[in-house]
Order: C-alpha cells, then sequence, then structure tokens
C-alpha cells in the first residue's frame, strides 16, 4: 500500500455566514483519491493564513516572517543538491529504463548502489549507513533496505548484464564504429573469491604488498564512454582477453565491422594472426620497444625520416599487411631523457652504499685482532653481495644500464654507456600499427584513434581513485564481484554524462573535443586561453568558482530538502480563543494543530547559490521541484 500526500489550505462558502478556511491533506491510497481535515483556520487573520498558503505552496518569500513569529519549524533538513545531479541525470539519460523497463524494489536498490558510488564510494553495509544521511533513500524509497537484499539486488543485476550491455551498445556503438579497449587490475583483500590471484603480469602495481588481484576488461566507444566490462582471475594475462571482446561485439552486439584500438600489451602478434580470420574486424596497436629496435636495427626506420616531419608511415617485411605509422614526440624524448637519469642517480646512490658496505667488511676481516671481546665481520662473500646488489639494481629496473663487477668479496660498477645511448635513440620514438587502409584511415587519424585511449585510462583512473574506488573488493562470492565491478561501470557511465555537461565549471578544456581531430597528432595538446584562465584565476567566465568533479558534488549538497511544520504560538492560540464564543470547533483550533502537528508537515527546499543553480541549469534540472 503506497501514500502520498500533499498540503493545502481550502476556503469553503457557507452561505450567509463567513466562509470557513480550513487546513487539509490530500492523499491517494490505492489509487483513489482520499482528503483530511486537519484543523480550522476561520478564526486567524487573513494575514496569518496568507503566510501560512504561501508556505505550503513552496513559496519561501514569507518564510522568514513565519519563522520570526514562532510559526515554521524546520523538523529536518538533508542534502538533496547532488542526489538531485545525480538522480535526474540517471533517468534523464534512460539509465534506469536499460536497467528495467518497470519501476521495481530490486530496480530501485541497484539505481540506489550507482548513485551511492558517485556519491559516497563505500562498502555495502556503509552505503545503507549513508544513503539515509541524504534524500538518496526517501527518493528512492529504500530506507527499510538491508545488506542482505543489497546482494540480492547484485545477483539480480549480475543477470541483466548483458542485455543492459546490448542496449548501451545500440546507442553508443555501431557498424565501422571505433571501439576502445584496456585491462586493469585491483587488489583482493580476503581469501575466498576464486578469482583473486597472484597477477599474471610482472608488472609492481599487479601483486603489491603480496596482495592478490582480479583483473577486469573495459570496453568504451571513441568519446570513452563505458559500454561493457567483463570479469576475470587474477592470473590472466591480457592478451587472452582479447578474443573474449571481439566475440562479445560481433555475437552479444550484433556488429560485423568494427576497428578494436587497445595498448601493445592487448594487440600483440599472436592476437593479430587470430584477428585475421574476421577481415571485417580492424584494429589498431602499438609496437613494444624490442619490436622498434628490430626496425631501426634493419635500416627500415631511420631517425631522419623525422628531420622535416614528425610523423612518417614505414613498412617492414616483418610485419605484412600491417601500416606502421612511426612519430617522434620531442617533449616526450625530454621527459623520458629526464626520468631516466634521475632513476640512474638514484640507483648508484643504492650501489654506492653498498660499495661502502662490502669494502668496510673486507678491511675488517683482513684486520686481525688478538682480543677476545671484538667483533670479528667476516667478509661478504660473492653471492650475499650479488643479492644485494641485484635487489638494489633492479629497484629501478635500471639494471641493464649498469655493468656490475664482483670478485673475491669485492665489488665495483659503472654505467653502461653504449646501453644507455641505444635507449635514448629509441626516446620520443613511438610506432602505431593498424590494419586499416589509407583509404579509410589516414595516417594522423590512426595516431589520433590510438591516442584517444587515454579516454579508457581516464576510465580506469575514475574507478579506482577518489571517484567511484572500486578497490578494495573485500565481497566473496565470485557474482558478487562481477556484478560490483558491473556497478561501478555503470556508475562511471552515469558520471561521464554529469561531467561531460559540467566541464564550464571544472578545470577542464571545453574546447578540446573541437580541436581533436584537427591539430597535430603527435604533439601534446596545447591549452586553449579559455582553460588557462580557468586555471590562472580559478573562476568561470561567469565568475563563478572553477571545482574539481569531488568539490562541486560537494558544493551541490549544501542545497538541502527540508521537512517543515507550521505551529501557532501559545499566546497567538489563547487570543484566538478568548476571541471566540466558545464553538467547539474554533476553540480547539490550536489543540487540533498540535495533535496534528506530524501528519501536517511540507517540505521547502533552499535557495540555490549560484553555483548551485548553473551546475543544475547545464544538466538541464533546474530549478528543483
Amino acid at each position: 500500500m503506497r501514500y502520498t500526500h500533499a498540503m493545502y489550505i481550502e476556503t469553503i462558502p457557507n452561505r450567509s455566514s463567513p466562509p470557513a478556511v480550513l487546513l487539509r491533506k490530500c492523499f491517494r491510497e490505492n489509487g483513489k483519491p482520499k482528503k483530511v481535515t486537519l484543523a480550522n483556520l476561520s478564526e486567524l487573520s487573513p494575514r496569518v493564513i496568507e503566510r501560512m498558503r504561501r508556505a505550503l505552496r513552496d513559496e519561501p518569500d514569507d518564510i522568514p516572517a513565519c519563522r520570526n513569529q514562532g510559526m515554521l519549524h524546520i523538523l529536518e533538513a538533508l542534502p538533496h543538491g547532488a542526489v538531485h545531479a545525480v538522480l535526474g541525470t540517471l533517468r534523464k539519460i534512460g539509465l534506469d529504463k536499460m536497467i528495467a523497463a518497470q519501476s521495481s524494489w530490486q530496480r530501485n536498490l541497484v539505481l540506489a548502489m550507482i548513485a551511492g558510488r558517485i556519491l559516497f564510494p563505500t562498502s555495502k553495509l556503509g552505503t545503507i549507513r549513508r544513503w539515509k544521511d541524504c534524500t538518496l533513500a526517501q527518493e528512492l524509497e529504500v530506507a527499510d533496505a538491508d545488506e542482505d537484499e543489497l546482494y540480492a539486488a547484485l545477483d539480480w543485476l549480475l543477470q541483466r548484464q548483458d542485455a543492459i550491455e546490448a542496449k548501451l551498445a545500440r546507442r553508443h556503438l555501431g557498424e565501422g564504429s571505433a571501439v576502445l579497449y584496456d585491462v586493469s587490475s585491483s587488489f583482493y583483500h580476503g581469501a575466498h573469491c576464486p578469482l583473486a590471484e597472484f597477477g599474471h603480469n610482472p608488472d609492481s602495481h599487479r601483486d603489491k604488498n603480496g596482495l592478490p588481484i582480479i583483473v577486469y576488461g573495459v570496453l568504451a566507444n571513441r568519446e570513452g564512454c563505458p559500454v561493457a566490462v567483463q570479469v576475470y582471475a587474477g592470473n590472466t594475462a591480457d592478451p587472452k582477453t582479447v578474443m573474449d571482446q571481439v566475440d562479445k561485439l560481433r555475437v552479444n552486439f550484433g556488429l560485423q565491422r568494427v576497428v578494436l584500438t587497445a595498448d601493445r600489451g592487448c594487440i600483440t602478434t599472436t592476437n593479430i594472426k587470430v584477428l585475421r580470420e574476421y577481415p571485417k574486424i580492424g584494429w589498431i596497436g602499438a609496437l613494444r620497444s624490442e619490436g622498434i629496435r628490430k626496425l631501426m636495427d634493419q635500416k627500415a626506420l631511420q631517425l631522419s625520416l623525422f628531420d622535416k616531419q614528425n610523423l612518417a608511415e614505414i613498412t617492414s617485411p616483418d610485419y605484412p599487411g600491417e601500416r606502421l605509422m612511426a612519430c617522434l614526440n620531442p617533449a616526450l624524448a625530454q621527459r623520458r631523457r629526464n626520468k631516466r637519469e634521475e632513476l640512474l642517480i638514484a640507483t648508484e646512490k643504492e650501489l654506492t652504499k653498498i660499495a661502502g658496505q662490502v669494502d668496510r667488511a673486507r678491511l675488517a676481516a683482513a684486520k686481525k685482532k688478538s682480543s677476545a671481546t671484538t667483533r670479528k665481520s667476516p667478509p661478504m662473500t660473492d653471492a650475499a653481495i650479488g643479492l644485494k646488489v641485484g635487489k638494489a639494481a633492479n629497484h629501478y629496473k635500471v639494471a641493464k644500464h649498469f655493468i656490475i663487477n664482483i670478485h673475491d668479496g669485492r665489488f665495483s660498477f659503472t654505467r653502461h654507456v653504449q646501453s644507455i645511448e641505444q635507449e635514448q635513440a629509441l626516446d620520443g620514438i613511438y610506432i602505431i600499427r593498424a590494419s586499416e587502409t589509407a583509404k579509410d584511415w589516414s595516417a594522423e587519424d590512426v595516431v589520433r584513434g590510438y591516442k584517444k585511449l587515454a579516454f579508457a585510462e581516464g576510465a580506469f583512473r575514475c574507478l579506482k581513485g577518489v571517484d567511484l574506488k572500486v578497490r578494495p573488493i573485500w565481497l566473496r562470492k565470485k557474482d558478487h564481484v562481477k556484478a560490483h565491478i558491473f556497478l561501478c561501470v555503470l556508475a562511471y557511465y552515469v558520471e561521464w554524462h554529469i561531467q561531460g555537461a559540467w566541464k564550464e565549471l571544472l578545470f577542464a578544456d571545453e574546447e578540446l573535443d573541437r580541436t581533436r581531430d584537427t591539430r597535430d597528432p603527435v604533439l601534446p595538446p596545447e591549452p586553449s586561453e579559455s582553460v588557462l584562465a580557468k586555471k590562472k584565476m580559478h573562476t568561470t567566465a561567469d565568475g563563478l568558482p572553477v571545482q574539481s568533479f569531488a568539490s562541486l558534488l560537494e558544493a551541490m549538497g549544501t542545497l538541502t530538502r527540508n521537512r517543515c511544520v507550521m505551529r501557532l504560538q501559545e499566546n497567538t492560540a489563547k487570543a484566538h480563543t478568548r476571541k471566540t464564543k466558545a464553538t467547539e470547533p474554533v476553540a480547539k483550533t490550536a489543540e487540533a494543530m498540535k495533535e496534528n502537528v506530524e501528519e501536517a508537515t511540507f517540505t521547502v527546499i533552499s535557495d540555490a547559490t549560484p553555483l548551485q543553480e548553473r551546475a543544475l541549469k547545464l544538466l538541464g534540472l533546474y530549478p528543483v521541484r
């Protein structure tokens, strides 16, 4: 049984007598309209009645006067602006209908968890606690939900994942579309989930602190809007996930012609051989440094190509049927040189420290003393020295740039100049490989298409970082972990739309999208005058403070929804009682209002600040009703 109610003041004609002024509540019970009289206001002054009528209509101009006279009382004030922005956007882009066409308890719980990931990312138990501190639980009528119901809603969502992703693909992908794909992982805290494994990839961030990981890959359109996600065990190598995405694009989404863009760890030579079995599936990737070095040794790639340009298309018999776009970015080259030098200096400091320890141990052992109380330090063996040196040299991944000499308890090292110079020759050079013909994709478009992988990387930063916090993962069941990650991707889908609408108020370059397809594909983008002004003055062109996404959501929270009640002052009630001739309905007016005080509540939204008003207008959600 559902009730919805609203309060109002109604004037009833009474033939020759003055009209009766009644405070009433109307509501629907099982779909039928009903109303109840709460109090008789006939003996109140017209000024007081008008103030009450304005307050009940959410007209705030007269509310301060009512409050000064002790008539308006705020019973509860809950943050509402951020909830209104997130839920309003979610409904505006139709995500609620994609999840389920009809409203249901499970859908409301899923929507609440999606909004909660954006507003206050925390555990499922923490979500239940936090959504009661704002209007989210009230908006979706989930205040009575418990943790078990949230887990059941995750199971319900997982069963609908394929259908939801297919709807997203129909909206954001099409035949001939460019599709971005990237893989990442998150730590798992616990010992029960079968997906949690120690990472196959040896990158240090994959197994930090000895924790197992869970791998997941995200498909997005060319603008970075997420479309689908697939979860894998932590020991799954990135290349092994690629063909699953091809099957999903072809079978689940019904797309026969797409161009899959992924990094060098996914578009490998082995995967390319398999991809060639699907002639309509194109791909864009990049060569590893070993491949670039081999091309230079074969003279297929020469630095003279970049004398007058930073982009050159080359060919090689080692890559038949492929186009190779060689790029030189001088700014990237300088950054890599500086970084390498910093790592070399840091490694030299550690190796120098070890050399001093070895010399002291050797001198202490060589010095003979007869005193029995003197502690003797045996010389370090070559094996012990090697362990220390290996750990230090590999700390910053530059061991190949040092010549190490360990012999008879002695240790020395020098820089490997030839190795350093060989690597420096590749600084700033990268090669994009693609299957697409020059007729369909120019060399510049191929490079731009590959660089759009930064959108997918940005999605992972958002998912894993300060916004949505997909990690740490504590869920024990495999299906719950999969549903949790899918839920986070849906939350990012909503946030992606919000951030796109809020670019004016954020530290984002509003002109970048317009110039992305025409600027130099190799050089880093030059910031526009508008974004430079925003970063310098920290204000928009309209004088509003520029925000980060998190700080703007926080600022939106100060727009509150207040539950109020109108009460007569005790002196006012007594005065009205003396004026009447003790007619029972009027004499009991004050008492009636007192008895119905909890029922006679109404809602008032606080006035929006200029920043809040602009943010909601950009989302198409202003005014707040």
